[in-house]
């Protein structure tokens, strides 16, 4: 293994994929895994506790919600308690207030009283290298880790707080590079916590990791200088982006489970065309679409290029991308490409 390698983790709802990406191999015979992710990973472990019955205690840090919120719930529901640190806790809410309302204990330590101890947290390090070191290999020195985070809204929807992020970077000029992060802003309480667990690690957002991963299949640079439209179908989160060269113009994002094939193609088809509203994304219980001033003359965005787990809802939209012929690795992908152009900047160690 090389100096340059780098560790690329993407976390989502579904899945994490794990990618050691190093210069001086193919990457074809890069180790590679696609392992379940963190959220289901707890969300089993807590479920474990509410068949046996037993007290519930939270410790670790905060993570992505998902089936561990829905299985801390469903603890509580059965009428067992259920205790937490005031860290992870803020997995089900940024308002603690609002959590204790719902039935789950913010404690300072563990309760004892037989409770099952259940640690939170999107990157679990010392698991990873365990289980690299099975097959002798070791961590490397640099990693990267994308994951979505909403943002700390402790009184505001965290879909428009989330989105006011991208309307953010629309308005800083739409560079993908930009998201990528070295230190994490501490309203981004998620990044945050998984840059705690690894506190040299390049940080980004799981659709601006899977937009600029698929960018490298061969289909997208060819038409990346024309202006095409980069759709991400996630378990959790469907991202499209209105890309021409290195520059983002749009930005549209719903949740996958309130999507249909035909919704999805409708969106689509207007998103490219500037007809689609944010208000009637988000009133659909999606995040919402914003477009960067100027995209009317950087279009038409003719070209789709569709990635992600449940790219079946966008199939016949455009191509399906799969770069280095890993379509699952597309954020890893990605990662490694907003690194190693980070690298290259004047003044960082390429």
């Amino acid at each position: 293994m090389s100096d340059e390698t780098i560790l690329a983790i993407d976390i989502g709802a579904g899945t994490q994929d794990v990618l050691l990406f190093d210069p001086e191999r193919n990457v074809e015979n890069s180790v590679k895994l696609i392992l379940p992710s963190p959220t289901r990973i707890a969300a089993g472990r807590i479920r474990e506790a509410t068949n046996l019955k037993k007290p519930l205690f939270l410790s670790g840090r905060v993570m992505g919600g998902g089936a561990v919120s829905s299985a801390i719930w469903g603890h509580i529901e059965a009428g067992l308690k259920a205790y937490s640190l005031s860290d992870p806790a803020l997995t089900l809410h940024d308002n603690l207030d609002r959590v204790r309302d719902m039935g789950l204990e913010i404690v300072e330590a563990s309760p004892g009283l037989d409770a099952i101890e259940v640690r939170l947290g999107d990157l679990d390090v010392e698991a990873l290298e365990m289980a690299l070191a099975l097959f002798d290999v070791p961590l490397p020195k640099t990693a990267a880790v994308a994951l979505q985070d909403h943002g700390f809204s402790p009184s505001s929807s965290n879909r428009l707080a989330r989105f006011d992020e991208w309307r953010k970077f629309l308005e800083a000029g739409g560079d993908l590079d930009d998201l990528l992060y070295t230190s994490v802003p501490q309203r981004l309480t998620r990044m945050a916590a998984a840059q705690a667990a690894w506190p040299d690690a390049f940080l980004m957002d799981t659709g601006a990791a899977a937009i600029l991963g698929a960018l490298l299949d061969a289909f997208a640079v060819e038409h990346a200088g024309q202006g095409l439209v980069v759709l991400n179908a996630g378990n959790s989160h469907t991202v499209a982006a209105l890309v021409r060269g290195d520059r983002v113009w749009g930005v549209y994002e719903h949740h996958t489970g309130l999507v249909t094939p035909e919704r999805l193609s409708d969106h689509i088809a207007r998103f490219r065309q500037g007809g689609l509203s944010h208000d009637e994304v988000f009133d659909q219980h999606g995040h919402g679409v914003v477009y960067r001033e100027g995209y009317q003359e950087m279009g038409p965005f003719e070209a789709v290029v569709v990635t992600g787990p449940q790219r079946d809802k966008a199939r016949g939209l455009g191509h399906m991308a799969a770069p280095f012929g890993e379509m699952m690795l597309s954020g890893c992908f990605g990662l490694v490409e907003a690194v190693r152009r980070f690298q290259k900047r004047p003044g960082m160690q390429a």
